[in-house]
């Protein structure tokens, strides 16, 4: 799945465009590496997310096509 269309299902980010537009900005890290929103991710890569002055890391766990808002957590875990 691409990396902009995750951050979308799992709600991290809100809007497709947005999530886009962070990675552009080089604020969307994979693996270490800066990542541009097409990157197909894979179960168990890691995620740095820089928001401001706040960093998220998460490792994703699953990617379905759909996802209910109520199960969208259960996407990924927050590692730090």
């Amino acid at each position: 799945m691409r990396l902009d269309k995750y951050l979308k299902n799992s709600r991290i980010i809100k809007r497709r465009t947005v999530a886009k537009d962070a990675c552009e900005q080089g604020r969307v890290e994979v693996n270490g590496k800066v990542a541009k929103p097409g990157l197909e991710l894979k179960k168990g890569d890691e995620i740095c997310i820089t928001f401001g002055t706040n960093i998220l890391k998460v490792r994703v766990l699953s990617m379905p096509e759909t996802v209910r808002k109520d199960e969208a957590e259960s996407l990924y875990e927050v590692i730090g």
